[in-house]
């Protein structure tokens, strides 16, 4: 039987000349690898072809004399960079030799692998030492102690480290450390409390430490730097500061005061700065009511954390013709009080502008008239202070501010209010070491060569 015919002609026979014939490729006669290559949908490689011309050709350019020109203004250019960059070498080399160079010698390398009782004292007391906290300072293993991460300074409530009840800190408890023999004052002011509720004197509700190296580690001008990590807590108020040895111009604040670091354990929330804040100050002035403290303070913050989560170097460096505070660095500077050179006071008297001042109707003497040192009253030996205080009355919390519990002006009844709010504040308190002060290491400094006699 004939087979119908294409009207394209014969199928087999177009099947057959299509599968005879293989598409051209410079990579090879067999159309199958090449049919591959080109589904892939990779492209052919290029050969470079350069453009560079070859042989001689025409630099019209060069003999135009306007391009001289051009390459002269750029010599003149190229000339003044290099003087310009002469000139600001030369003034940053001049800038580092005019920064005081002091030799110093080593008096205090602590790292607290132990607590070393040549070093340090603890002082004992109940009177809240002038700023009217509410911490009763002790030597208990439970408010200072030494482990792997340093030295520790926690506070602890005192209804929880020692048997006193909630009723006996209120009311009909004596605490007597002149009796026992711990008391570290003379005054027993400081050393004795006895709590009455229709008086309302309570004992004071929370236990803390307080360490110092006076008579065993003192400088007079040199360095100090302090390692440490700050407490978590509402109205802690930790502190590393230097005070003097002999108060050789008389009470505070006329034989000074200086303050490296002090925070607020609140939250940084808090509107006067929490524990994202320090602040550093110079106390000073002829009288209590006239302390200038306002005219060398100020203060540091930082970002996206606090001074509760890790640690920072708290330093101060202490010359005749200067005082600074800094972060971490010499370089983060936080307070500088220049006391030589230009358009510094003659003296810190002067500084304060007490010439003029009267109190009682009576025209306040300069208690640094005798010294010869325009740096009176910091010209003097000082040593160490570290604590962590509870509360106050001295305006450090100010009243009405973040839920304070207290009001400062009513003193002795100051501490049972706060104590009355212990549900609110406690809980704040970081947990364990975290609501003490952690200090991994301290580092003190005499000015001169070590065996040369003190500046």
């Amino acid at each position: 039987m004939a087979s119908k015919s294409s009207p394209f002609g014969d199928s087999n026979a177009i099947s057959s000349e299509t599968s005879s014939i293989a598409p051209h490729s410079r990579h090879g006669s067999e159309g199958t690898g090449t049919t591959r290559h080109r589904d892939s949908g990779e492209k052919e490689k290029h050969q470079f072809r350069s453009y560079r011309l070859i042989g001689e050709y025409e630099q019209p350019w060069i003999k135009d004399k306007r391009m001289k020109k051009t390459r002269y203004n750029n010599l003149i250019v190229y000339i003044f960079m290099v003087i310009g960059f002469g000139v600001a070498g030369y003034i940053c080399f001049a800038a580092t030799q005019s920064v005081p160079k002091h030799e110093y010698c080593l008096i205090l390398d602590e790292d607290f692998k132990t607590l070393d009782p040549n070093v340090w004292n603890h002082e004992v007391q109940v009177d809240g030492y002038g700023t009217g906290s509410f911490d009763w300072t002790t030597t208990s293993p439970e408010n200072s102690f030494v482990d792997a991460e340093g030295l520790h300074i926690v506070p602890t409530l005192t209804n929880q480290s020692t048997p006193i009840t909630n009723e006996q800190i209120s009311n009909g408890f004596t605490v007597n450390l002149t009796a026992d023999g711990s008391c570290t004052s003379t005054s027993p002011f400081n050393c004795v409390i006895h709590s009455n509720n229709t008086l309302g004197y309570t004992i004071p509700p929370v236990r803390s430490a307080r360490l110092n190296t006076k008579g065993k580690k003192t400088i007079r001008y040199g360095k100090v730097e302090i390692t440490a990590k700050m407490p978590k807590g509402d109205w802690l108020w930790p502190a590393l500061w230097l005070v003097p040895q002999d108060d050789a111009y008389g009470f505070w604040p006329r034989s000074g005061e200086i303050d490296i670091a002090e925070v607020r354990g609140n939250d940084p929330s808090y509107p006067l700065g929490g524990r994202d804040t320090y602040t550093s100050t110079l106390h000073w002035g002829p009288t209590t009511d006239t302390n200038a403290f306002w005219r060398t303070t100020a203060g540091r913050q930082i970002r996206r954390t606090d001074f509760s989560e890790s640690f920072h170097t708290f330093g101060f460096e202490w010359s005749g013709d200067y005082m600074y505070t800094y972060l971490d660095s010499r370089l983060q500077q936080v307070l500088y009080v220049g006391i030589a050179g230009k358009n510094t006071p003659e003296d810190f008297w002067e500084r304060g502008e007490f010439g003029d001042v009267f109190v009682n109707n009576t025209l306040v003497p300069n208690p640094w008239a005798a010294s010869k040192n325009r740096g009176a009253p910091f010209d003097q030996e000082f040593f160490l202070v570290m604590n962590v205080a509870v509360g106050s009355r001295n305006g450090w919390f100010l009243d009405g501010v973040g839920g304070k519990p207290w009001v400062d002006a009513s003193t002795h009844l100051a501490p049972g209010a706060f104590y009355q709010r212990v549900d609110d504040w406690l809980p704040t308190w970081g947990e364990g070491n975290e609501r003490g002060m952690t200090v991994k290491a301290v580092k003190m400094w005499q000015e001169g060569a070590c065996g040369s006699p003190t500046p």
